[in-house]
């Protein structure tokens, strides 16, 4: 996945009240931070030391730098001293920017044998850090507070976590989503208001007809087939099965031709996530699969049926997790014995191979839905650990993000007639209680699943992009 190589500015606040040889102790300080933070090996992207706030003009002109710089994707401020918050009222308010507060000490430790005033003067996080959170309290800013000493490693990874949705934040707003066909007919779920998502998640939504997508796929050459046929099968394990050699790879080439104009449209037009429709596919001789599963494993947004939502969803986070184990996702069966109690997530073909626990096969199965000829897809079984499992609803209101958080593992035996990826997962709170609680509050049978974020970045990230959000704990 192609993201900037965002950075973060570092200020701290104080005032001219100290002196001038005070100040540039704060400022060292702040800057001795700043690469200690850098050097750690913590953070995913770069901090950069701005300097030492002291006034209110200052702050101003900082604050809109970093909204004018395409390149910051947001603000780190700390208060080494005692900062009059007033003066940072302008400025915060004019951020655009996710804002990230690190509440800490230069010191770990309180110098018991040689404290003194000007020790008290210096170091005035303690009352600094609350006089400047009231401030943006009162503005009621969505910013991140990260309590504790900065170089303890669980305030790293805090700030570490935050970088990451504070980019995918940024990213929203570059999220171009195209719709192959509309969502399925007579589905609620699904819809959406898509002016609200450019409104609120920054999403551009569109739709293109699929004979312009046949276009596409038509005019990929063999040549460029061969190489992605090679490429496929120096990455997972090639089953003929039950298939004559002829009609297997004629699916497989097949897969791989609409993977190629599919991912040729959306680069050249600037899309970062697509969907399609199993009743819309006029001109092509299979549903999306492979295709499908090697496009999200590239990185880009997918939902089935139409679901832009999903597709939007899954490349946002996709972009936050670093394309990591996060997939498109569907509540498919479930297993209501006691002591079993599961969901078992799945799809007709496209389940997101990021999330696989062993080496993925390409299978060619006939597939019921949509008419046309026998796909491949790639079969694998998902993986064990905790996840979390998000949806996004539309209700009169507004946006809402569903969640909670789900013990993942694997299936107690093999699916033969069942030939798609899956993926076991059981609610943390129960399936009975989790399951009343996603269905009470509209939550829809589209996730995208996530083995690499957190509950808290969930919460961050929309906080952000001020959409409510209701998870399930």
């Amino acid at each position: 996945m192609d993201i900037k190589n965002y950075e973060f500015w570092f200020v701290t606040g104080s005032q001219f009240l100290y002196g001038e040889e005070q100040l540039k102790s704060v400022a060292a300080d702040a800057e001795d931070i700043v690469n200690k933070l850098n050097e750690s090996g913590k953070l995913p992207y770069k901090v950069v030391f701005k300097g030492v706030m002291t006034t209110a003009e200052g702050i101003t002109k900082f604050m809109k730098e970093a909204n004018y710089n395409d390149n910051v994707a947001g603000v780190m401020t700390w208060m080494h001293t005692f900062s009059p918050a007033k003066n940072w009222i302008r400025g915060t308010k004019l951020l655009q920017k996710p804002l990230l507060h690190l509440a800490t000490q230069y010191l770990n430790k309180i110098p018991y044998d040689t404290i003194d005033f000007d020790y008290m003067n210096l170091n005035q996080s303690a009352h600094g850090d609350r006089e400047y959170a009231y401030i943006n309290a009162r503005l009621q800013k969505h910013n991140k507070i990260v309590y504790g000493f900065w170089g303890d490693e669980e305030v790293q990874e805090e700030i570490a976590d935050w970088q990451n949705v504070a980019v995918a934040y940024n990213e929203s707003f570059n999220i171009k989503i195209v719709r192959f066909g509309d969502t399925m007919r007579n589905v609620a779920v699904t819809e959406g208001d898509k002016v609200e998502a450019q409104m609120f998640l920054g999403w551009t939504v569109d739709y293109w007809p699929v004979s312009d997508l046949v276009e596409y796929v038509n005019g990929i050459s063999e040549e460029e087939i061969d190489a992605a046929y090679k490429d496929l099968a120096s990455r997972y394990e090639m089953v003929q099965g039950d298939n004559t050699k002829e009609h297997y790879e004629h699916s497989v080439r097949y897969q791989l031709r609409e993977y190629l104009g599919l991912k040729k449209f959306m680069d050249e037009k600037g899309y970062t996530g697509f969907t399609t429709n199993f009743e819309d596919l006029h001109g092509l001789e299979e549903l999306p699969g492979l295709a499908a599963q090697l496009l999200m494993r590239d990185g880009y947004g997918f939902g089935a049926e139409g679901d832009w939502k999903s597709a939007g969803m899954d490349r946002l986070l996709k972009i936050a997790a670093d394309n990591v184990a996060t997939a498109f996702m569907e509540d498919y069966t479930l297993d209501l014995r006691p002591g079993h109690q599961a969901i078992l997530g799945s799809h007709m073909l496209e389940v997101d191979p990021t999330i696989a626990s062993d080496k993925p096969r390409v299978e060619v199965h006939p597939l019921d839905i949509g008419g046309k000829d026998d796909p491949a897809r790639l079969v694998f079984t998902g993986r064990e650990g905790k996840a979390v499992d998000v949806t996004l609803s539309y209700f009169n209101d507004g946006y809402k993000v569903i969640g909670y958080s789900v013990d993942c593992h694997k299936p107690e035996a093999e699916t033969p007639h069942l030939p798609v990826a899956k993926q076991l997962w059981t609610p943390t709170v129960g399936l009975k209680e989790g399951a009343e609680r996603w269905m009470h509050a509209g939550g829809g049978h589209h996730t995208i699943l996530s083995f690499s974020l957190k509950p808290q970045q969930i919460k961050d990230l929309f906080g952000m992009l001020d959409v409510k959000v209701d998870f399930i704990e």
